[in-house]
């Protein structure tokens, strides 16, 4: 029985010894594998590092020129906004130019009087079509957002206080914003 014993002993000895030295060989193996592992996920970070920063800097270029394209866009804008009006104008300074020539040779005083009216009513149905409309100030109450007080005048009666009695020069306004005062008289 006793060398059953020591078989047995020898035997988890053995037993033993080879779990150690496999041990030993897996642990040198399985930190190596950790290590690559760690390395890889250390590249893979920096690969995902670079592409975002690749990314953001790409980001922040096109937006720079969506920024530079569309202050352009508005400088030109601004610079050629009044080139439609302008042109528009260009008739009626063709108008007034043969109005100019008219009352030269003109015998008719009457005549040339009905071509300026022509062309005034012209005047204000170009300026009408494009917003711009007078403030009206005949007979309306005195308003500091439409009118500027040039003067004051004694009322003639008790119901034109603090009305307008005269108007010298009209106001207008763009697209109801007041691109010049009307110019008043106000009862007083």
């Amino acid at each position: 029985m006793k060398s059953k014993k020591k078989t047995n002993k020898e035997e988890i000895k053995e037993e033993v010894l080879q779990e150690e030295m496999i041990q030993e060989t897996e642990t040198p193996q399985t930190e190596e594998i950790e290590a690559k592992d760690k390395d890889e996920t250390t590249e893979d970070w920096q690969q995902k590092c670079h592409d975002l920063n690749d990314k953001n800097l790409r980001l922040m270029a096109e937006f720079d020129n969506y920024r530079k394209r569309t202050l352009k866009e508005k400088a030109d804008l601004i610079k050629n906004a009044g080139e439609r009006i302008f042109s528009d104008m260009l008739p009626l300074v063709d108008d007034f130019e043969r109005a100019l020539e008219a009352m030269d040779s003109a015998e008719d005083v009457a005549a040339v009087k009905e071509g300026v009216d022509l062309i005034y009513n012209k005047v204000i149905s170009f300026l009408n079509s494009n917003g711009v409309k007078s403030i009206p100030t005949e007979n309306e109450v005195f308003n500091v957002d439409m009118h500027e007080a040039v003067t004051t005048f004694p009322a003639p009666s008790e119901d034109m206080k603090g009305k307008i009695i005269d108007c010298t020069t009209k106001g207008y306004t763009l697209n109801d914003k007041v691109i010049r005062f009307a110019k008043v008289v106000v009862g007083e």
